[in-house]
């Protein structure tokens, strides 16, 4: 049978972490091992940790860390299993079967590396549900379909691209570009629900002039992408007008958010 590690990164939020450590918990098929990677400044995370019941698959580490991409990369490399999910603390699954349809596309598809499928989420204040197959032509348009918490990667491609690299906020958009031609499939599944109170959502601007970065470092100066990320500039700054949130609502009864 396929194992699957999970790994959560948490800092400082006890609730969004129980909740994420509950949704795991209820799976119809239970993880090989499910890491925490603690990196908190206040005791309390330790505590429950420490004091409350686990399962025997969880474990963890209580340390400090260098951020986002060194508790992934602590994660990663702490993981036995022949697959890693990255399910940070406040995203949970979409339903209770998850890993097991995910071990069956493993299973059946021997020669894939990774796997991603659809997430719900919040966009202009309306829950969507979204994910497109990846396509690696397109990698230019950054991660607008193909989210990051709904991957499924093996342990041996990410052993084989090296670690999450310390951006701010683009380091997974930096490891999609470095996996973009292994072996994929897309499920369609909705996989997680999105905690849209994280770094990358707070600060979707700055996040598209890393894209940049991060695009033109893997692959030369880039035209097309930099075209791209301004015109995702200008439909933020639409979105967030009053103009913007009825077209949006409009599309959505078109059934065009995926677009």
């Amino acid at each position: 049978m396929l194992t699957i590690s999970i790994v959560t990164i948490c800092f400082n939020n006890l609730e969004d972490l129980i909740k994420t450590c509950k949704s795991v918990d209820a799976q119809t098929n239970l993880p090989f091992e499910h890491w925490i990677i603690n990196g908190s400044s206040n005791a309390e995370i330790a505590e429950w940790i420490d004091g409350a019941p686990q399962p025997a698959y969880r474990k963890w580490i209580n340390e400090r860390d260098k951020g986002i991409a060194d508790a992934f990369n602590k994660g990663i490399a702490k993981s036995n299993g022949e697959v890693v999910h990255i399910l940070n603390s406040g995203d949970i699954y979409a339903s209770k079967d998850v890993l097991e349809s995910l071990k069956n596309i493993f299973e059946i598809n021997k020669e894939v590396q990774w796997v991603s499928g659809k997430i719900k989420l919040k966009r202009s204040g309306e829950w969507i549900e979204i994910g497109k197959p990846f396509e690696a032509s397109k990698v230019y348009k950054g991660m607008r379909s193909v989210s990051h918490p709904t991957w499924f990667v093996k342990k041996e491609l990410y052993n084989k691209v090296g670690e999450y690299k310390t951006y701010k906020i683009a380091m997974d958009y930096d490891m999609m570009c470095r996996i973009a031609n292994a072996p994929y499939f897309f499920i369609n599944k909705t996989i997680a629900v999105f905690d849209d109170t994280g770094v990358s959502s707070n600060n979707y601007l700055e996040s598209l002039k890393e894209n940049i970065v991060v695009y033109e470092s893997n692959f030369g100066y880039s035209l097309k992408c930099r075209l791209w990320q301004f015109r995702l500039k200008m439909l933020h700054i639409l979105l967030q007008s009053s103009i913007g949130k009825l077209l949006f609502k409009w599309k959505r009864k078109l059934n065009m958010e995926n677009v």
